[in-house]
């Protein structure tokens, strides 16, 4: 018996982001990935429509885990300080152990040649830097963080912070624990941060 279309979805949602840690998006083929999944190529086509209906997946999937992070954080009987620090130390964990992470997200084909996936991902973005900034905005309230804090512009620093880790990593060619880098992302906002 064959697997299940939510099975099959996923594990070409997988491969495709292996490959692209492997190869990069302009030598992403639906064949290489048909071949990592072990099915024929036409298979694919059974899932998705085209290349970047995959590519949508992907960005998808990153995106359900990215909430299901923040999701478990705002759970969490904790200050926002110590929230925002887990942020920071999931959510590079999380992009640690998919590095076809930036190969997507810093690519030409998401940021050049389809509006619609770039699109896609600035609305998740949005969404993230939203969740930072009503954190923030918590955690002033708490008196964790200055009360001068501007929630808004301050998320989107710590988004960028965490982005121009994410891309480092990526462009030294994953050469160091992305996880480890959380420590010093957090030792350089505390001062910032801090009431």
């Amino acid at each position: 018996m064959g697997k299940s279309h939510d099975i099959r979805r996923q594990e070409i949602v997988e491969a495709t982001l292996d490959l692209a840690a492997e190869q990069g998006l302009k030598k992403l083929t639906t064949q290489a990935i048909a071949e990592r999944v072990g099915i024929a190529q036409p298979t694919i086509f059974r899932h998705f429509k085209s290349r970047d209906a995959i590519f949508g997946a992907v960005i998808g999937w990153v995106a359900e885990n990215i909430f299901r992070v923040l999701e478990q954080l705002e759970s969490e009987q904790l200050a926002a300080d110590q929230r925002l620090r887990r942020l920071l130390q999931r959510q590079l964990a999380f992009a640690g152990r998919r590095r076809g992470i930036p190969r997507l997200l810093f690519s030409d084909r998401l940021h050049v040649e389809s509006p619609e996936l770039k699109a896609a991902v600035r609305e998740i973005y949005q969404r993230i830097i939203a969740r930072i900034a009503a954190l923030l905005q918590e955690g002033r309230t708490q008196g964790c963080f200055r009360s001068d804090l501007d929630p808004e512009q301050t998320a989107l620093f710590i988004g960028a912070l965490m982005q121009g880790t994410i891309l480092r990593w990526s462009m030294m060619d994953f050469g160091f624990e992305l996880e480890d880098e959380a420590e010093a992302l957090w030792t350089f906002l505390w001062p910032t941060l801090r009431p």
